[in-house]
């Protein structure tokens, strides 16, 4: 059946002119318009056209559009620009995803159906498209990001030895994960910009957790009705201006090797930096940043971004929560791949 306004549109991967692994759950924050390109010639050039006569709607912002090109002409002489970018589906893979698409599909910024359009509708469909609200207005009510602020989880003690300890090393620029063929592998991109230390020292270790299994772990579970029995990396991350720090939108379980991951955790070391907030683009642009010592906690498939730090440097303790369900995902995974 064709999606029906409220229903998620489909997850994709695939291809544009520019970016051979474009991830479609990447771009939610904004009105998204897919328009599934027919192959009759007539049809696809009106379509076309529609686009090319509106192109200054598409701002990346506010609204972008994607057009499912599934035939060869046309595709070979896509070329993406900014609001308006062509996903490559010549084998048709995406548009069996969306099951007999209409022709345009509008989707609010959660990648939800707001409605569809027949082909011969874009007159109507670009009238709709100018009448939507502001973007944080869209579902007519307010849509606080659905996290987990928590404070004193950190001493004010600790905070300053887990920087020193970064600072001891400067840290070492770190990639994203993406998958290859059937395993995870790290990649670098400029998607993200930062330094990293991994703590080692067991005693220091056995310090931290002591804190977030007495401090924050009731928090989580109170809060979001998980119990966590395993974390994932004991890291501290400076995000500087002088580096550029940034992390752009991303979600953190969308590989085989994280997909065992339930909450990030995100525990401020400092407070004397400008920028550098973490935002939800799903809910909204308002920014959030925990006090020093203090956790925002997030369940992992939140498209969530931690904005460029523009002065100073913010320094935080970065770990991912999981259980005895997420540790046999896990496993399962490292045996599959013989590691």
């Amino acid at each position: 059946m064709p999606l029906q306004p409220g229903e998620p549109a489909p997850w994709f991967r695939g291809a544009t002119p520019s970016n051979p692994e474009f991830t479609f759950d990447s771009v939610a924050g904004r009105y998204i318009l897919l328009a599934f390109l027919p192959r009759e010639d007539a049809a696809r050039l009106a379509a076309l056209r529609a686009l090319a006569a509106h192109r200054a709607m598409f701002d990346d912002a506010r609204l972008s559009a994607f057009a499912i090109v599934a035939e060869p002409q046309t595709a070979e002489s896509a070329r993406d620009m900014i609001g308006l970018r062509w996903v490559l589906d010549l084998d048709g893979a995406v548009t069996r995803q969306f099951d007999a698409p209409p022709a345009w599909l509008v989707l609010d910024p959660t990648l939800r159906v707001l409605k569809s359009f027949e082909l011969g509708e874009a007159e109507a469909l670009f009238a709709a498209l100018a009448a939507l609200p502001p973007v944080g207005e869209h579902a007519g009510a307010a849509t606080p990001a659905p996290i987990l602020i928590a404070p004193r989880i950190f001493e004010p003690e600790l905070c300053r030895r887990l920087m020193t300890l970064h600072g001891e090393t400067a840290g070492q620029f770190t990639g994203v994960m993406r998958d290859r063929g059937d395993r995870t592998h790290y990649v670098m991109a400029e998607l993200k910009r930062r330094r990293d230390v991994v703590v080692e020292d067991p005693t220091l270790v056995g310090e931290i957790r002591d804190r977030l299994e007495a401090r924050l772990f009731p928090q989580i579970e109170r809060a979001f009705s998980f119990k966590v029995t395993r974390i994932e990396r004991y890291l501290i991350s400076c995000y500087a201006a002088d580096d550029g720090g940034v992390f752009h939108a991303h979600r953190d379980n969308t590989t085989f090797g994280t997909a065992h991951r339930k909450f990030a955790g995100s525990i401020n070391l400092n407070d004397d930096f400008t920028g550098g907030d973490l935002r939800f683009p799903e809910f909204g642009s308002t920014g959030y940043r925990p006090p020093v010592g203090g956790a925002c906690v997030f369940a992992c498939g939140l498209l969530h971004e931690a904005v460029r730090v523009t002065q100073g440097a913010r320094y935080a303790f970065l770990p991912f929560f999981y259980d005895e369900a997420g540790e046999a995902v896990r496993a399962a995974y490292l045996a599959r791949v013989g590691e």
